[in-house]
């Protein structure tokens, strides 16, 4: 447990969830909210033994984005009244986008969990995120315009590869609300449920679904989806083959043809703690 969100996990399951706990809040970040995520995703990552990550939270709201607060407060990263300074922005706001990009890069799939409202921030940690699914109420916003900015979080550059650029572009220009139906039509998320209670439910029923397959195949197909996101058809083929001769395990394979004939759970090793470096 945090001051920002509740983290547990099963060890029978490999699952693992972080709950976002500040609902009267609106599940608002301050800064410390980025290296928190950042640490305990890594720490898990680092472990070996999860192999599905559950992001949701508890409230109404997802979460509101970055407080408010934080722009009008004494914050060091806000300052850019001269070069030294502007660096100083540039370097800090870098972190604070690697602390997102924790997920991105995590050897588990992540599914990320909305309901009510995603906003700002809170978009750009959803969109950091493998597969998204809301609830019926559930809406996604590039709030940052309305307050005189640009989203600077991942927002703009991870929206296009996930709807259409029209659709992005009309988010980022104009800070409309995407309602959960379009959102589903637009393939920002996966499923549409109807309340909080059936959304964990079926974020547990997914997860579950891909803990039981090979957690070697499911990180390499997730290396694979992220490389070949962002590089030509030509390249990320390449980098397959490369990353196919590393991770290709027969042995793994004949327990996973074995499972899936015989209609049973799987029987795979976890991935090994990350080296200390």
């Amino acid at each position: 447990m945090t001051e920002f969100f509740d983290l547990t996990h099963d060890a029978r399951t490999g699952i693992a969830e972080i709950v976002l706990n500040q609902p009267a809040r609106l599940n608002t970040m301050t800064p410390a909210f980025f290296p928190a995520v950042r640490d305990a995703v890594q720490g898990l990552d680092d472990a070996g033994v999860t192999r599905v990550l559950v992001l949701r939270s508890s409230g109404k709201h997802f979460s509101a984005g970055m407080s408010l607060d934080v722009f009008g407060g004494d914050f060091t990263l806000l300052d850019t009244r001269d070069p030294r300074a502007r660096l100083n922005f540039q370097h800090g706001l870098r972190r604070l986008m690697a602390c997102f990009d924790a997920l991105e890069t995590a050897r588990f799939p992540v599914v990320c969990a909305v309901q009510g409202g995603c906003i700002g921030g809170g978009l750009d940690l959803a969109l950091a995120c493998d597969i998204r699914i809301c609830t019926a109420d559930a809406f996604f916003t590039v709030q940052e315009i309305h307050i005189g900015m640009a989203a600077d979080l991942g927002s703009l550059q991870r929206l296009p590869k996930v709807v259409p650029q029209g659709i992005a572009r009309q988010m980022a220009f104009t800070g409309e609300r995407l309602d959960a139906a379009r959102a589903l039509t637009a393939g920002l998320v996966n499923a549409v449920l109807p309340d909080a209670d059936a959304l964990r439910d079926h974020a547990l029923q997914l997860a579950k679904h891909i803990a039981a397959k090979s957690p070697l195949a499911i990180a390499g197909s997730k290396i694979a989806l992220n490389h070949a996101r962002d590089h030509g058809t030509a390249e990320s083929l390449q980098q397959m083959a490369l990353l196919q001769s590393a991770i290709f395990d027969t042995a793994e394979m004949e327990r996973a043809i074995r499972a899936w004939r015989d209609k049973v759970p799987g029987e795979f090793a976890p991935l090994p703690p990350a080296a200390k470096v």
